[in-house]
């Protein structure tokens, strides 16, 4: 790879982190909020690596034009910079003119749910209803709680659809990371009695937990019997497990 063109890939990578981390919020779809400012001093870092090499480059080219045309090795020494290195513009130009988009229903169906922490103290339920909760907490009211507290309670959670491999149902499900998408896990409650909004349709159901299983031991399942559910925008922030978002009237 020729030393122009290093330069002008660190020119682009440079811009491209910016574009995604501080002009908009794309690198939500990578990361975690807390990345962003490690990612705009990236972004700055490699435009001011590929300013400073294009003035170095520029000072030596003029220099050269002066020295000796005699020196037979002059201009003819070749970079050692692999070929593979020209892969580097793929992402690169990813950045700039096309951001991939977050991770949905096709990650959570191939991979293995999150494993929900065990808990063995609960808090009483607030009294109202219907009660938001997110699907973690759910899940763990279901299996872990031996007060049964969840038992004929409305509650409220929001996530993106799933299908389900069995008819009869679907998978409200929320994508969690820890540092970036490639650890992302998913968490998922089954919803019976209703079809599937579109795949990757982010929605609030309202419901009571389906009887399956002993409520407040493993064998229960994770699942619910909607009233109601209705289309929501998606959250800019989608990999977090949180609270259920006001659906779009």
């Amino acid at each position: 790879m020729k030393r122009p063109l290093q330069m002008t890939l660190l020119l682009l990578a440079g811009i491209g982190l910016l574009r995604v981390s501080l002009f908009t919020d794309l690198y939500l779809r990578y990361v975690k909020e807390g990345m962003r400012p490690l990612l705009i001093a990236s972004g700055a870092l490699l435009i001011l690596l590929g300013v400073v090499d294009a003035v170095s480059y520029g000072r030596r080219r003029g220099g050269e034009e002066h020295t000796d045309h005699g020196n037979e090795s002059h201009g003819h020494h070749h970079s050692t910079t692999p070929r593979a290195a020209w892969l580097l513009f793929l992402p690169v130009l990813s950045l700039l003119l096309y951001a991939p988009p977050a991770l949905g229903a096709y990650t959570a169906s191939r991979e293995a749910p999150k494993a929900i922490t065990h808990q063995d103290d609960f808090d009483p339920l607030p009294g109202i209803s219907p009660l938001p909760i997110t699907l973690s907490d759910f899940t763990r009211r279901v299996q872990q709680d031996r007060t049964k507290a969840i038992r004929g309670r409305t509650v409220q959670m929001t996530g993106f659809v799933t299908p389900g491999q069995q008819g009869d149902s679907w998978f409200l499900t929320r994508i969690m990371i820890s540092c970036c998408a490639a650890d992302a896990q998913s968490v998922k409650v089954r919803i019976y009695g209703t079809p599937a909004l579109p795949t990757n349709t982010w929605v609030a159901v309202t419901g009571t937990w389906h009887p399956r299983g002993t409520l407040g031991t493993s064998s229960a399942a994770a699942a619910l019997d909607p009233q109601s559910e209705e289309k929501i925008a998606k959250p800019v922030n989608a990999y977090t497990d949180a609270l259920p978002l006001t659906p779009t009237r």
